[in-house]
């Protein structure tokens, strides 16, 4: 072989081993080959009373655990260890397989120190201790004895029946004229960069919607990591610590009206090389109808250890922006005045305003930075005074999620 081209063959090949390798393989050894792209779930079915669910707890074909009667899917992936600087992001594409309902929908990891978990939980190997605010059981939503709550990496909202209804020709008469199609699907994508540390190793990801039909959605994940050529400081790490999710995935776990009769408190404790800590709080309304606490403004208040750290109203009014995902919202006229003239103006479920969603969004965290707390025990409270309990038909809830993330700096033995 010519000298020249061997020497130049030799350098390419080092080149090529240097750069990042994009793979769709997870179940690779635990550490580092560079940038990836995993699949999690691909055109899964989440629906209510799906013939798979809770079958012995055997995986389907494609790896998938189903639980809560179908509402809830998992699947154990393999992450590695990154070496370098790396940004995650979470893809969510979902489309109704029939519903034509919104729906309250949550992309979760369950966290590997957590003994007691929503798979050992329905399968009965061990069981949530019972624990109380006043007269109300709070099981599963803080922590406890060999309980880690459920962290969410992505807070979503289903529209009203996009793709399945969206060629529906009598549909077509509900469609704006300032739409020029509907969409066949949502896509949503989030930055979960500060958890990161909690998916490295073997760990479940699970889909949770709150659907009640047979039909149900269909809905592809995937997480993509993108690992730069900037190295780590080997001398500090992120660290995680999953706080408070009200989200009801499955029994025990109950329906969170408890705001309305009580504040909601946990403790948690800082390492002494933990700091720069930052709150990251997720938050829903829902429910109760036309006067509830879907539709009515309430404040969330946050303290830790009795101080006041974030009071804010989770609100969003730009829901008319969402339309085109919603073919089958509900529609009625409204009296408006046009050029002095009183008409009658279209006005859809899907246009209302609401509480921090809409139905079509996803729903970044509220960041509040901590500082350095103190090492030791603390208090975490979620406050929000005025929310509505359950009453009849009205289902009023309040879904909300909480971590902290910090810097942890690693103390090398002399």
């Amino acid at each position: 072989m010519n000298k020249f081209f061997s020497c130049n063959l030799i350098a390419l090949s080092l080149l090529l081993s240097a750069c990042s390798i994009v793979v769709d393989e997870p179940n690779t050894d635990i550490k580092s080959y560079g940038s990836r792209h995993i699949e999690v779930f691909n055109d899964e079915q989440v629906s209510h009373g799906h013939p798979d669910a809770n079958s012995h707890f055997k995986l389907d074909d494609g790896g998938v655990l189903r639980l809560s009667k179908g509402r809830i899917i998992l699947k154990k992936i393999k992450v590695p260890h990154f070496e370098k600087s790396t940004q995650v992001q979470a893809n969510i594409r979902l489309v109704s397989n029939g519903d034509p309902w919104d729906k309250s929908g949550s992309l979760f990891i369950i966290p590997q120190d957590s003994i007691i978990n929503l798979v050992s939980l329905q399968k009965k190997e061990n069981k949530l201790d019972n624990l109380m605010l006043g007269n109300d059981k709070i099981q599963g939503y803080v922590a406890d004895n060999n309980y880690i709550p459920s962290l969410e990496l992505v807070r979503f909202m289903t529209p009203f029946g996009v793709g399945h209804f969206s060629k529906s020709e009598k549909l077509d008469g509900r469609k704006p004229v300032y739409i020029p199609k509907w969409e066949k699907e949502v896509n949503w994508q989030q930055d979960i960069t500060d958890r990161l540390s909690a998916l490295e190793g073997e760990v479940w990801v699970g889909v949770w919607i709150d659907v009640w039909t047979k039909e149900g959605y269909k809905i592809d994940v995937s997480l993509t990591f993108d690992e730069s050529v900037i190295a780590q400081d080997k001398r500090q790490e992120k660290w995680l610590q999953p706080l408070v999710n009200t989200v009801n995935y499955v029994h025990p776990i109950k329906f969170a009206d408890i705001f309305s009769r009580n504040d909601l408190t946990t403790t948690f404790s800082i390492p002494d090389n933990v700091s720069n800590i930052k709150l990251k709080y997720i938050t829903t309304g829902h429910g109760g109808h036309s006067r509830g606490d879907e539709f009515v403004k309430k404040d969330n208040v946050i303290l830790v250890d009795g101080k006041q750290i974030l009071k804010f109203t989770p609100w969003r009014d730009d829901c008319a922006s969402f339309r085109r995902f919603n073919p089958h919202s509900g529609i009625w006229t409204q009296k408006t005045m046009w050029k002095g003239k009183e008409i009658d103006e279209r006005v859809a479920s899907s246009d209302l305003s609401r509480s921090n969603w809409c139905p079509g969004s996803d729903v970044p965290p509220v960041e509040v930075h901590l500082g350095d707390l103190k090492e030791g025990k603390h208090t975490l409270t979620v406050s929000i005074p005025n929310a509505q309990p359950v009453a009849k038909d009205e289902m009023n809830r309040w879904l909300v999620s909480a971590y902290l993330v910090g810097d942890k700096v690693i103390v090398e033995n002399l």
